[in-house]
């Protein structure tokens, strides 16, 4: 009995595969064990197709292929591969010590490789079980060369693996994809967006600190135009964040097979009409929602008030914790959702509630119907709450240059660095993620400064979480201004992000 290694997935986490067979005699069977799910069994049909056209033969025997540990379920068809040299070496068709090298692939009935998803977490796993070599359909191979200390080879057919194995042809390793060659993708740039200064620096404040954010404004105003630039002026991912990043995505099938390293933050903007599973994540093979594809980045949900109740709820628990956690009675999995929250939406379903020209045609009953399909739990966990006010004709035709989205990040990494200093040591990335604990620590006030927060949290009635937030973007400001010590200033801009619940929902 021979074996062969190959790897699953649970989550976003590897494990490593044993795929033992078993020739025994009685009447020809092929029986595959292990928790196999409907893709994996059909493996054996593709399997046998291909041993045939490659000019193999499987013995009339009694079949048994095991796929260890047998306790976790296994899925897809990366199993292909291994079973057919699994058989090879087992009826003695195929002599080769392969104890130190990893198989993933899906097998078409000709025997040519095709790829699947989920390389690189696969290959991670490998390397930490001490494979030197890992063979992937031709296809995966640039992303699973991401993973350095591990050689990888991409396979375009079952015959050129064999062929390499017996020193008939040569096949190249794939060379390391580091960051640096990565193509850098297109973002739209702040330089475009004309007026909107107050939007633009409360945005600002959002990605100096990772803070979440709701704009509200007329139809047109810009709140998209917005929010779509806002990927141009965060930090620059780090080699930590990037493959985090490209594992959810591996996991998803959504990794570019040419550029397999995701370098930019990812900006996800799911459609309204969205289900909560489609967020979350979910399905018989749990895959990652929207939140999680959004990890590192920004989610984007334009016309907030019209996705489902479902759906907006459940971002509360993960907005807070920076992760998702998904039951199934296969497992509990845990995705992380480590990402900035940017809602836009209009005051009312017409568009034009407190617009300064435009008569709202709404009436007071529909006003109140329409914002209360947002919760006040949510709304209170948005830090900034954004007035986006339509643009002037002065403004729009104006020939001044807006200023560009490089001169906003370097403000923003200027905060950033300030924050990477203050949190070293810790797992903690920016103002938004203070904890209770450090929050009297990190965020120290003048006199003045909390007389203030005192005096708003008094009058606004705010809840514990709003003057948690409060003072986090209060710190960011302080941050921006170069200051340590948060003072009136910086409280007082802090508290004008937290008034248009006020304005706009506290009339319901």
């Amino acid at each position: 009995m021979n074996s062969v290694k190959s790897a699953g997935l649970f989550g976003l986490a590897g494990y490593l595969v044993e795929v033992e067979t078993d020739f025994a005699p009685g009447l020809p069977r092929f029986d595959i064990v292990g928790l196999p799910d409907t893709a994996v069994r059909e493996s054996r049909d593709r399997v046998c197709a291909a041993l045939k056209n490659c000019g193999y033969t499987l013995p009339a025997a009694k079949i048994t292929v095991n796929l260890a540990p047998a306790d976790l379920k296994k899925a897809g068809p990366v199993y292909d591969l291994p079973i057919f040299l699994s058989l090879l070496l087992s009826s003695g068709q195929l002599a080769l010590n392969l104890s130190k090298c990893m198989f993933v692939g899906e097998l078409s009935l000709s025997g040519a490789l095709r790829p699947v998803v989920g390389v690189l977490p696969m290959v991670l796993s490998a390397r930490g079980a001490g494979c030197k070599a890992v063979f992937v359909p031709e296809e995966n191979a640039k992303e699973a060369a991401v993973v350095p200390g591990i050689t990888v080879y991409g396979v375009p057919h079952v015959k050129t693996l064999l062929a390499f194995f017996e020193d008939k042809t040569s096949l190249s390793p794939t060379a390391y994809v580091s960051p640096k060659n990565q193509p850098v993708p297109f973002v739209p740039d702040f330089c475009e967006v004309k007026g909107q200064q107050g939007a633009r620096r409360a945005l600002e404040i959002a990605a100096a600190g990772g803070h979440n954010a709701l704009m509200i404004g007329a139809p047109g105003a810009g709140k998209s135009m917005l929010a779509k630039r806002i990927g141009s002026i965060l930090p620059d991912m780090t080699f930590e964040e990037s493959i985090e990043t490209t594992m959810i995505h591996s996991v998803a099938g959504l990794i570019d097979r040419d550029a397999p390293l995701i370098t930019a933050r990812p900006f996800r903007s799911p459609h309204h009409t969205i289900s909560a599973p489609g967020l979350s994540g979910g399905g018989s093979i749990v895959r990652p929602g929207e939140i999680s594809l959004a990890h590192n980045g920004v989610l984007f949900l334009d016309e907030l008030p019209e996705f489902s109740r479902a759906a907006m709820e459940v971002l509360r628990q993960p907005v807070e914790d920076g992760c998702v956690t998904i039951s199934r009675v296969s497992g509990t999995l845990t995705y992380p959702c480590s990402m900035m929250v940017i809602a836009a939406m209009n005051p009312c379903p017409c568009g034009y509630y407190g617009h300064p020209t435009k008569q709202c045609t709404c009436t007071p009953k529909r006003v109140e119907q329409y914002l209360s399909r947002i919760s006040g739990p949510l709304l209170d966990r948005l830090d900034l709450h954004i007035d986006v006010l339509p643009v002037s004709f002065g403004e729009i035709s104006s020939n001044t240059p807006a200023e560009s989205s490089a001169a906003i990040k370097a403000r923003v990494d200027k905060a950033r660095a300030v924050q990477h200093e203050r949190f070293r040591g810790t797992n903690i990335l920016s103002n938004a993620k203070i904890p209770p604990a450090r929050l009297q620590t990190d965020c120290r006030m003048t006199d003045d400064a909390k007389a203030m927060i005192q005096k708003a949290f008094d009058k606004l009635s705010l809840s514990a979480r709003a003057y948690d937030r409060i003072l986090k973007v209060s710190r960011t400001i302080a941050d921006l201004s170069g200051d340590e010590v948060i003072n009136t200033r910086h409280v007082a801009e802090a508290i004008q992000y937290r008034s248009l619940d006020r304005k706009y929902f506290g009339k319901k």
